[in-house]
């Protein structure tokens, strides 16, 4: 008998423990569940026990396919990220994901720049609010909102954050906001980004806790959408200057007090910690921390 299992039933095997479906598996294998079940059983032959109870309308891993799977799931993945690795490693393309309000209000503008230093260089920007997760998806680097702690992760500081107070300056005007306490008749815009207004009007004002939960508020899951709330003169928001750049340059927010908080997080340049960059990768790191060394966002190295 030859010393290794059949592969492609390895990987059938994979699929099926995946998604716990043979037509599931079929679906990602891109072939028939009955190829499936064809592939699964030559498996089954060569270990010489069964692995799935089959039924009707569902299958099922014995206890045996559980213990299985756990010891050879593993090595697959490496088998899979060694070779996506080899593949990859003289390309010119380089896959880059950030949060969707950095993309659209610091990344975009910036973006022609980088393709017109290194136009041979392909650039796949995925904009997310979800955590990316290097061993799963298609992603060199990503810039990540954190303290940067992470042992795993190799984190170069950009911007150390602080927020900011914006409003539109038509708003200012109308509300009179001459101080803090003026905020009493103002519309307060909370963002998942900087939940900090607590904290601003305790440092910052003479308002009681009871004078602040009156103060009427609108809450948004993106930090652009509540940006684009204050721009359109609707109430005022904590930001980043990161993120508020344009409509301060173009004067459609204005800062009606410079009391700034802040905070112990701020946007990192991150990647796997144990595993190198491909070159692409590596010219495009390099880059953004020169360009936001430029711009005097705070950059410092984050040391383990």
């Amino acid at each position: 008998m030859n010393r290794m299992p059949p592969m492609k039933a390895l990987l059938a095997f994979d699929a099926a423990m995946k998604h716990s479906s043979f037509s599931e598996a079929a679906i990602e294998l891109h072939v028939t569940p009955g190829a499936v079940g064809q592939q699964i059983q030559k498996l089954e032959e060569w270990l010489g026990t069964p692995l799935f109870i089959r039924s009707v309308r569902q299958v099922r891993p014995t206890q045996a396919a559980l213990n299985y799977w756990a010891a050879i799931q593993p090595a697959l993945l490496r088998i899979q990220q060694a070779s996506h690795e080899l593949r990859l490693s003289q390309v010119s393309e380089v896959w880059l994901s950030m949060p969707p309000t950095l993309a659209a209000k610091w990344f975009a503008s910036r973006m022609a720049d980088f393709l017109s230093f290194r136009p041979d260089i392909t650039l796949h920007l995925s904009a997310s609010t979800a955590l990316v997760d290097f061993e799963r998806d298609r992603v060199d680097l990503a810039i990540r909102y954190f303290d940067g702690d992470d042992p795993l992760l190799d984190s170069t500081l950009l911007y150390r954050d602080e927020a900011r107070l914006y409003c539109s300056p038509a708003y200012a005007r109308k509300l009179k906001l001459k101080r803090p306490e003026d905020l009493a008749r103002a519309t307060l815009l909370h963002t998942t980004l900087l939940p900090h207004w607590a904290p601003w009007f305790k440092r910052f004002s003479q308002l009681t806790d009871a004078q602040v939960a009156a103060i009427p508020c609108q809450h948004f899951d993106q930090s652009i959408l509540a940006i684009e709330t204050a721009r359109h003169g609707q109430g005022v928001v904590l930001s980043s200057a990161i993120l508020t750049e344009v409509e301060v340059k173009n004067g459609s927010l204005c800062e009606p007090f410079e009391m700034r908080l802040p905070v112990s997080r701020g946007y990192y340049l991150v990647h796997p910690r144990q595993i190198g960059l491909r070159p692409a990768a590596a010219v495009l790191k390099t880059w953004l921390i020169d360009r936001a060394g430029k711009e005097q966002y705070g950059l410092s190295r984050k040391e383990k």
